[in-house]
């Protein structure tokens, strides 16, 4: 089947790629974008296609002529009248900010008998920022009018760091004294204790008490956390671990967790070090190891310790 499509406007026809063979379909393009189907007969006896298939091939059509229209009017020359409305699209921008228009940068066609100028605008702070007026015309009118002035960003231009939500933004070591931070409703970290947590530690103690907190970390949650603390600091990793004698899963001062994480984390106990009171990995380790032992090295014969007074000594 030939697609065939006319665009109803100034810029004359557009023709889409050819479909299947089988008949023609005809679709007018208004100026505005809208695409209408006018009619759709057959040329020649074939199998029907679903409803599935043909309403997919219309709307494949009329996404094409949409930006096909749009293209053409982007490469399209402005209107004579609106392109020489330069002083027009000027005073409508000066009557934005009298002391930030610069030197007129160029105009553009946005559509039909529509167009828009830039004008250079010379605010502090917005390097590289420009003054879009647009302005149009109606049908067979010799006047044109401001439609909007909006003040807009060009290529480099400074511009403010994408936003991000609240919830997005807080980082480890953000919670302060005070703060309150609750977690998203749909957490998957998070299941409730009601269900089976995957850890036989959790479910002991809830079967032996009766009773156990409201939510409990999920298996999924608990890998992420797994995941973070091994490629963190404390992790096999990290310049401390490379360089220690021997990892925590062998030091006296390593205090394993409970449930299932038992095999992969535990608490340190030694003081001394920068670790104490956080969770390291088995494979971690440092200088500070409970089986560290300094080697005293090799053990020197002190001479006789010889005075010299400056008397030459006389042997008989």
């Amino acid at each position: 089947m030939v697609t065939e499509l006319a665009e109803i406007g100034e810029n004359g026809p557009v023709t889409s790629p050819d479909a299947p063979d089988g008949g023609t379909t005809i679709f007018a393009v208004d100026p505005d974008g809208s695409v209408e189907s006018l009619t759709a007969p057959a040329s020649v006896e074939a199998d029907a296609a679903p409803d599935a298939a043909r309403d997919g091939e219309r709307d494949a059509a009329a996404n094409a002529a949409r930006e096909t229209a749009a293209a053409a009017a982007r490469n399209a020359q402005p209107d004579v009248v609106l392109a020489a409305a330069v002083d027009l699209a000027r005073q409508a921008a000066l009557d934005m900010d009298a002391g930030s228009v610069g030197d007129h940068l160029g105009v553009r066609a946005e559509g039909e008998r529509v167009a828009t100028h830039a004008f250079a605008a010379v605010l502090p702070g917005y390097t590289g920022w420009h003054w879009a007026v647009t302005v149009a015309r109606a049908p067979r009118s010799r006047t044109a009018t401001v439609d909007e002035v909006v003040l807009l960003p060009g290529d480099g231009a400074l511009l403010a760091p994408p936003w991000v939500p609240w919830d997005e933004r807080i980082r480890p070591g953000d919670l302060s004294p005070g703060d309150l931070l609750p977690p998203a409703p749909d957490d998957p970290r998070l299941v409730p204790a009601y269900t089976l947590s995957d850890d036989p530690a959790v479910e002991a103690v809830a079967f032996e008490l009766g009773l156990g907190r409201e939510q409990v970390m999920s298996r999924d949650g608990r890998l992420l956390a797994a995941d973070r603390w091994n490629s963190g600091d404390r992790g096999p990793h990290a310049p401390m671990a490379r360089q220690a004698p021997a990892s925590c899963g062998t030091c006296g001062f390593f205090l394993p967790l409970a449930g299932s994480l038992q095999a992969g984390f535990g608490v340190c106990g030694n003081e001394v070090t920068d670790s104490d009171g956080q969770v390291v990995s088995v494979e971690y380790g440092c200088g500070a190891h409970s089986q560290t032992r300094l080697d005293p090295g090799p053990v020197l014969e002190v001479g006789e310790v010889v005075y010299d007074d400056g008397d030459e000594v006389t042997t008989n």
